[in-house]
């Protein structure tokens, strides 16, 4: 057989192949089966607000009584980092920065922070358990 009629029918396979990919991921998002992972039922859920302090560190503050349940000082890279995100998510979209957090921990281990003025979750616990034990430990705070 001729090397060019084989690479034709090798490039025919291949589009043959590429056009059956498509139609398949076609049918699965029109038929509903690519959907979102639905949530596991919340365990323990507080509401909070971050706040700068003058001394440098954060103050994390349960939005039912106002009461300080903790303070993040020095680098504490992990939960720095993850407020700056959604405060730069907030100045993107100007929004005050006044809004709550809610802190969510779920039957499947997972644990969530949600930004209530944008809608932004971070499923922390996929940053590692160490990670995610940091904010772990403000649902565990005095302070409801």
């Amino acid at each position: 057989m001729n090397p060019i009629r084989i690479q034709n029918y090798i490039a025919v396979f291949v589009v043959i192949v590429l056009v059956g990919v498509v139609f398949v991921v076609a049918n699965a998002v029109q038929s509903g089966k690519a959907e979102t992972q639905v949530d596991a039922s919340v365990i323990a859920k507080k509401t909070l607000f971050f706040r700068d302090l003058p001394d440098g560190s954060v103050g994390v503050i349960s939005a039912s009584n106002g009461r300080m349940i903790a303070q993040v000082e020095g680098q504490a890279g992990f939960v720095r980092g993850i407020l700056r995100a959604l405060a730069r998510e907030r100045r993107i979209r100007q929004i005050t920065s006044d809004d709550a957090f809610e802190l969510i921990s779920r039957s499947d281990g997972r644990l969530t922070l949600v930004d209530l003025a944008t809608g932004n979750r971070i499923d922390l616990e996929s940053f590692g358990r160490d990670n995610a034990a940091q904010f772990a430990a403000f649902l565990n705070s005095a302070g409801q």
